[in-house]
């Protein structure tokens, strides 16, 4: 009997472990879809008022100008979003993990 209770509480910790890991993950991807989110708003506001002063150039230059600052500003926006994604996507693989980690270390001593 002793081997039927084992198995039964090594099946309601595996379980217990799931579920602390799919909350993790569901907390984890709303976080990533906020940062999108806002990441988003923020390009096409950006985008937005770098269409607007392009519109009001006078010259050629000042477009060139204009133009130039809203790449290089999109381009360091993106690179910097893509590491904050990263770091969460990061967390997000170690938080998942984590509940596993007893479970895994106990079923290697049974061995």
């Amino acid at each position: 009997m002793k081997t039927i209770e084992d198995m039964q509480k090594v099946g309601k910790d595996n379980v217990d472990a799931t579920m602390k890991s799919m909350g993790v993950l569901s907390k984890s991807f709303q976080a990533i879809a906020v940062e999108m989110a806002d990441y988003s708003k923020k390009a096409f506001e950006e985008g937005a008022a770098a269409t607007e002063k392009l519109f009001g150039a006078k010259s050629l230059e000042k477009a060139v100008e204009v133009q130039s600052d809203y790449f290089k500003t999109a381009y360091e926006g993106f690179i910097a979003e893509t590491a904050k994604l990263g770091e969460l996507y990061s967390e997000l693989a170690q938080e998942t993990y984590k509940p596993f980690e007893g479970f895994l270390n106990k079923a290697a001593v049974m061995k």
